[in-house]
């Protein structure tokens, strides 16, 4: 097959018969003979052209595979240095070029230990050689040479090269500058911290987002009271009023019989036998009004860490009254629990919990006409179990897995951010809790939330 000069594809060529031969065979030789010897020679050129169309192919595929490991080395800002068992640089990459101002052809042939700017980086180089038989070498700092400062630290790795028969051959020496690594760690650390910036903000504004849902609640629960001393406070202010009436009279001197009718008159006696009533009533009301708001801010307190010993039935009762009373839904809520149920953690963010539970029971039951939710508890020997079951549409079955996922939920958009269930999961491990979800046999969710108890 004819080539060009250029054509750098093998060349085969074949042994011909002179024209003469093939026209007049030798004698002897019979002319079967003569076309198997043909027919041999046309199977080997065959396959001779089968073996350079191959050779061909696998020489371009070597070509093509050299280009990309060039350029991976030209690519990679990692510096890198091949170097054989003496210590001698057999391979370099273009970022170690750039970083000791030599050329990849100038490094090749030179001594491992030339391009460390002290003698004890050069020492660790030597020793590395010496140990790599047996381990690895995994960021160590070593000084290399700079074109643009006296040295740069860099952090290296080294792994051994070894022969087909294992035999050790070389060592393969990669680093980055330690400038680089710490820039790479601080832009690391800043968005560790954006990251728990942005947690603590998406689990402030949903706890604002369940506060919000309760003021209805609270600006009634608190209305109560206050109404109730404010009506006690202007009973006694006209009380006070007839005493400062009556007691002037006395202190004039005036006939006792005048007294009398005076008392008489404004009914004294019956003013003192209401005096007492009214101040209770009055402190009645404004301790439950301290209660209301010291609870209002436990629930809105930010998280401390603190740990104290309340009882969550109390947390429980105050939860259901505020959500069902903000919320204004029918829902007909049956709560059996112990009255005293002991545990340890933030009342706070159990309220928080709570109110979650309740909340999303009130909104799976709100298309329900005779919408319920039980919530039954009790104390095991040591944990406290509540369940929360209403009969509502229930999880879809293929959902039950993402319930406690952040920001999946099932309502339309805009009703709910998809955190509730997903925070309330958190703060229940915090306290050593567990918090599960299923579908009830009979229709409905349940939640079933379990704490330790305290002590």
């Amino acid at each position: 097959m004819p080539k060009r000069p250029d054509d750098k594809s093998t060349q085969v060529y074949l042994p011909t018969l002179p024209p003469h031969v093939l026209d007049h065979p030798p004698e002897g030789v019979g002319e079967d003979v003569w076309i198997d010897v043909i027919r041999k020679m046309d199977e080997v050129y065959s396959d001779l052209l089968q073996y350079e169309v191959a050779l061909e192919e696998k020489n371009a595929k070597l070509e093509e595979t050299q280009k990309f490991i060039f350029s991976v080395l030209t690519s990679m800002s990692d510096v890198l240095v091949v170097c054989d068992r003496h210590g001698v640089i057999q391979e370099a990459n273009q970022a170690l070029a750039d970083l000791v101002g030599k050329s990849e052809a100038e490094l090749r042939g030179t001594p491992l230990i030339d391009l460390f700017a002290d003698e004890a980086s050069s020492e660790q180089a030597r020793r590395f050689l010496r140990d790599l038989h047996s381990e690895r070498i995994h960021d160590c700092e070593l000084h290399f040479k700079c074109r643009y400062a006296p040295e740069m630290p860099v952090a290296v790795n080294c792994t051994p090269r070894l022969s087909p028969v294992g035999k050790f051959v070389g060592m393969v020496m990669t680093g980055r500058p330690v400038g680089d690594l710490r820039r790479a760690y601080e832009q690391l650390r800043q968005a560790h911290e954006d990251l728990k910036l942005a947690q603590q903000q998406l689990i402030h504004s949903e706890k604002m987002a369940s506060l919000g849902r309760l003021v209805a609640g609270v600006a009634h629960e608190l209305n109560n009271p206050i109404s109730f001393v404010l009506g006690n406070v202007y009973a006694l202010q006209r009380y006070g009023s007839r005493m400062q009436e009556y007691l002037a009279a006395l202190h004039a001197g005036k006939p006792a019989e005048e007294i009398a009718e005076l008392r008489k008159t404004l009914r004294i006696d019956r003013l003192m036998e209401d005096m007492k009533p009214l101040i209770d009533g009055t402190i009645e009301g404004a301790e439950r009004t301290r209660d209301i708001v010291a609870g209002l801010k436990r629930f809105s307190a930010q998280d401390r860490g603190e740990e104290e010993t309340f009882n969550l039935a109390e947390v429980l009762e105050r939860s259901v009254h505020w959500v069902v009373k903000a919320s204004g839904s029918k829902i007909k809520v049956v709560v059996e629990v112990p009255k005293e149920i002991p545990v340890s953690g933030s009342a706070g963010q159990m309220q928080q919990v709570l109110v979650n539970l309740v909340q999303n029971a009130i909104d799976s039951t709100e298309r329900q006409a005779d919408a319920r939710l039980e919530i039954r508890g009790e104390r095991r020997a040591r944990s406290a179990v509540l369940t929360f079951r209403d009969n509502g549409t229930g999880f879809r079955e293929d959902a039950l897995g993402q319930v406690f996922d952040p920001f999946f939920t099932t309502k339309p958009v805009g009703k709910g951010t998809g955190l509730g269930l997903s925070i309330s999961y958190g703060i229940v491990e915090r306290h050593r809790g567990q918090l599960a979800a299923a579908n009830h046999p009979g229709g409905g969710a349940v939640l079933t939330l379990t704490l330790p108890l305290a002590g």
